[in-house]
């Protein structure tokens, strides 16, 4: 799945243009690296979201297509919020 989709569906961040531009200006990182919106995620990989000051890293535990609302906290597991 596109790291721009997985943001979306994980609601990590609201909107997908609103992902795609945060991986546009260097803000999402996949497993170290600066990710592109069309980067692929999968189980296991580690996302780094930078906000301003504010730095979430999560973990994908899993991918899907669609989730409800009160599910999508279980596509990720957070390893550091600063």
């Amino acid at each position: 799945m596109r790291i721009d989709k997985f943001l979306k569906v994980s609601r990590l961040i609201k909107r997908r243009t609103v992902a795609n531009e945060a991986c546009d200006a260097g803000r999402v990182s996949v497993n170290g690296k600066v990710a592109k919106a069309s980067a692929e995620v999968k189980a296991g990989d580690i996302i780094e979201l930078r906000f301003g000051e504010r730095m979430i890293k999560v973990r994908v535990e899993d991918v899907k297509e669609h989730t409800l609302k009160n599910d999508a906290a279980l596509l990720y597991s957070v390893i550091e919020n600063s």
